[in-house]
C-alpha cells in the first residue's frame, strides 16, 4: 500500500484565476480511517483556497495533536507547516504571525486539542484577536486514543463503549462569541456547499476568524446513541441559513427559497450573502447570536452557518503596531538602528 498520490492529472483540469490546477493544492494520502469527517474538511480547505486563488506558499498550516492534528499533512503540501505539542498550536501560530503579516494561517485543532489541554490558550489567542482561521474539527471524542468521552461530548451521548456521559459539553462555538472573537460559524463535515464559503469567508477576515466542524469519528463515535454520529447530526441539524461567498468582482448566481436575505460585508470589499432562515438572529449582534446558539441547544438542535461576524474587527497587528515588513526582510539597519535611536526610546520612559 503507497500513501503517495500518483503524479498524473488530466491535462485539462480547470485551473484558477492564477494558472493553478486542485493539484498545487492537494497534500498526501490521508491515512485516517475511510469515511472520516475531518477528509471531508480538509477537501473543503483544499477547494476554498483553489477558488480564492491563493498561492500555496503563501499559507502557513498549524496543528497540535491528535486526528485532526494530522490532517495538515493530507491538504497544501506546498505550504509551509508546523506541528506543534498538544493544546500549544496558538502559541505557535501567534508567533509566526507576529513575526511575518504577509501569510495565511491555518490552525487546525481538535476537541480535545482545544477543549482540554489547550482550553487556555484558546482563550488567549481568541482575546487578542489573532488574524488567523481557526478550525476545530469536533468529533466529541479521543479518536487517537480509543474513544474516550472529549470536554466537547454531550451529557447523556453514549460512546462506542456503551457508558452514558455524565458530564455537560464545553460549546466551542459560544465560549468564541463570550470571549469576542470576531467571526464564529459553525458546521457539519458532511455539508460542503455551507463549509466552503464560510472558509473563504473566513480566510479573508481580518482577525480571528473560528470555525467550529461537527465531524463525525466513523470508528469510535458513529454508533447509535451518540450525538456526534452522521445520523444524528444530519436528523438534528439547523441552519441559519443558505450561506454564499461572493468574491469583490466576482459573480455569484443563487437561487433562493422564500424568506428574507441578509448582505454581511467584509473588509475587502468581498460579502458573505445569507438566505436567513433563523429570523430571531441577527449576525452583527453578539447577544442575537449567542441566544440563537443556546436556543437551538435547548430544542436539541445543531446550529450551523455563520453566527457572528464584526466587521469594524481590529486585529493583534493593529493592536500592537507591529511592522508592516515581515522581520527577516528587515535590514541590519532598521534592526539595530543606534544609540542615538535607543536613547530616544528610553527617554521616552523617564
Amino acid at each position: 500500500m503507497t500513501y503517495l498520490r500518483p503524479l498524473f492529472r488530466h491535462p485539462r483540469l480547470p485551473r484558477n484565476t492564477i494558472g493553478y490546477t486542485k493539484k498545487e493544492y492537494e497534500g498526501a494520502l490521508s491515512t485516517l480511517c475511510a469515511g472520516c469527517g475531518h477528509d471531508s474538511i480538509s477537501a473543503a480547505i483544499v477547494q476554498a483556497c483553489f477558488e480564492l486563488s491563493i498561492e500555496p506558499h503563501k499559507v502557513a498550516k498549524l496543528s497540535g495533536i491528535g486526528c485532526s492534528s494530522k490532517t495538515p499533512t493530507y491538504f497544501l503540501g506546498n505550504s509551509h507547516g508546523f506541528n506543534s505539542v498538544h493544546g500549544r498550536m496558538p502559541s505557535v501560530a501567534t508567533g509566526a504571525s507576529l513575526a511575518n503579516r504577509d501569510l495565511v494561517y491555518f490552525g487546525v485543532s481538535g476537541d480535545g486539542d482545544t477543549a482540554s489541554i489547550g482550553m487556555g490558550q484558546f482563550v488567549h489567542v481568541i482575546r487578542r484577536n489573532l488574524n488567523m482561521v481557526y478550525i476545530v474539527m469536533n468529533n466529541g471524542c479521543y479518536g487517537l486514543t480509543k474513544g474516550q468521552d472529549s470536554a466537547t461530548a454531550d451529557a447523556g451521548s453514549v460512546g462506542k463503549a456503551g457508558t452514558p456521559n455524565p458530564f455537560e459539553a464545553i460549546d466551542l462555538a459560544s465560549l468564541a462569541i463570550e470571549l469576542g472573537a470576531s467571526f464564529v460559524a459553525q458546521s457539519f463535515s458532511g455539508d460542503k456547499q455551507q463549509l466552503i464559503p464560510l472558509i473563504k469567508a473566513a480566510i479573508r477576515h481580518p482577525g480571528m476568524a473560528f470555525i467550529n466542524v461537527v465531524s463525525p469519528c466513523v470508528t469510535f463515535n458513529n454508533n447509535k446513541g451518540s450525538t456526534k454520529s452522521y445520523d444524528y447530526v444530519r436528523e438534528h441539524l439547523e441552519a441559519t441559513g443558505t450561506v454564499d461567498f461572493v468574491p469583490e468582482k466576482g459573480e455569484i448566481r443563487v437561487a433562493y427559497e422564500k424568506g428574507t436575505d441578509a448582505l454581511i460585508s467584509m473588509h475587502d470589499g468581498s460579502s458573505l450573502l445569507l438566505h436567513k432562515l433563523a429570523q430571531e438572529w441577527d449576525p452583527n449582534n453578539r447577544i442575537s447570536a449567542a441566544g440563537a446558539l443556546q436556543q437551538a441547544r435547548v430544542r436539541g438542535e445543531i446550529l450551523t452557518g455563520l453566527l457572528y461576524l464584526n466587521p469594524l474587527s481590529q486585529d493583534l497587528h493593529a493592536t500592537l503596531h507591529t511592522s508592516a515588513t515581515p522581520l527577516n526582510r528587515l535590514s541590519e539597519k532598521e534592526l539595530c538602528p543606534g544609540s542615538a535611536v535607543l536613547e530616544e526610546v528610553n527617554a521616552g520612559f523617564r
